[in-house]
């Protein structure tokens, strides 16, 4: 039988994950007070009961310690075989999901959202540390997600310890808050000044020629193209998660579209890790 405990923080995806692997054939059971945990699974483990995947889904509530649930884990996976998935965001795309559904987080202070998620933060760490999987939601669209769980849960491929996110960006709209690396290639020509291509994005055949016509295009995308592989490896080893990279241009629209996909490209299906391409503010 295949046991899956999914947690992490709250608006991080796990109701999502939880639909997901229900989907997969998972039986979930969400929510369970933490005294019935150890009860449950000792039904589950008699013989012939008839269940073979089972997702249970654990989060922090106001009504009881989560303290609780560390020290139940520690205690059951000295009996019981068991896989910790948790997911989690960045803080400041966890309070854009909170405002966006308006909902209230079950450890905010007289509504202080963010003082609310830094606390769950803080009691989720242990849990985290022993997870299995690990999966940061913070630029990954829910197809993306679903893609990572029937990686783990369904085909049974090796786990992407690290998920690797290409942004393009305009630096007229400001640097991505959540970028661990930061590119510039305003030193190629820019195609907005090209009548015919002005309109274009870099998702367009066109923009690419132009922007790839230049040998320095070329070998800027090596060069990184080297380094990032060269990063990723030790990434992984160093327990990272999750890396950003954001290759930036005046508008977005044109040579850092171009670049971030030829990036994308070569990166694809080279590793172990998962890998995902945004273009933060292209127009196409």
């Amino acid at each position: 039988m295949r046991f899956v405990i999914v947690t992490g923080m709250s608006g991080g995806g796990k109701s999502t994950a939880m639909k997901m692997l229900e989907d997969a054939g998972f039986y979930c059971a969400d929510n369970m007070p933490v005294p019935l945990i150890e009860k449950f699974m000792e039904l589950l483990a008699m013989p012939d009961n008839g269940i073979q995947k089972v997702a249970l889904g654990l989060d922090v509530r106001a009504d009881q310690s989560f303290e609780d649930v560390n020290q139940l884990i520690i205690r059951l996976r000295l009996n019981y075989a068991f896989e910790i998935l948790f997911l989690e965001a960045s803080d400041n795309v966890l309070l854009k999901r909170y405002k966006e559904t308006r909902r209230i987080h079950p450890l905010s202070t007289d509504g202080d959202l963010m003082s609310g998620i830094r606390r769950e933060r803080e009691l989720l760490d242990s849990i985290r540390k022993v997870a299995d999987y690990v999966i940061d939601t913070t630029n990954l669209l829910t197809r993306e997600l679903k893609t990572e769980l029937d990686r783990i849960f369904v085909s049974g491929q090796a786990y992407n310890s690290l998920m690797v996110n290409i942004m393009s960006f305009g630096f007229k709209y400001g640097i991505p808050q959540d970028a661990d690396l930061v590119f510039d290639v305003r030193f190629l020509p820019n195609p907005f000044y090209i009548d015919e291509l002005k309109k274009k994005t870099g998702l367009e055949k066109e923009v690419q020629d132009y922007v790839m016509g230049y040998s320095e295009a070329h070998e800027f995308i090596d060069k990184l193209t080297d380094m990032i592989r060269f990063l990723i490896p030790n990434y992984i080893k160093e327990g990272k998660y999750q890396l950003v990279i954001a290759i930036g241009c005046t508008g977005g629209q044109h040579r850092s579209v171009t670049l971030a996909g030829e990036l994308y490209n070569r990166l694809k299906d080279k590793g172990d890790y998962g890998l995902t391409l945004r273009h933060r503010d292209t127009l196409g």
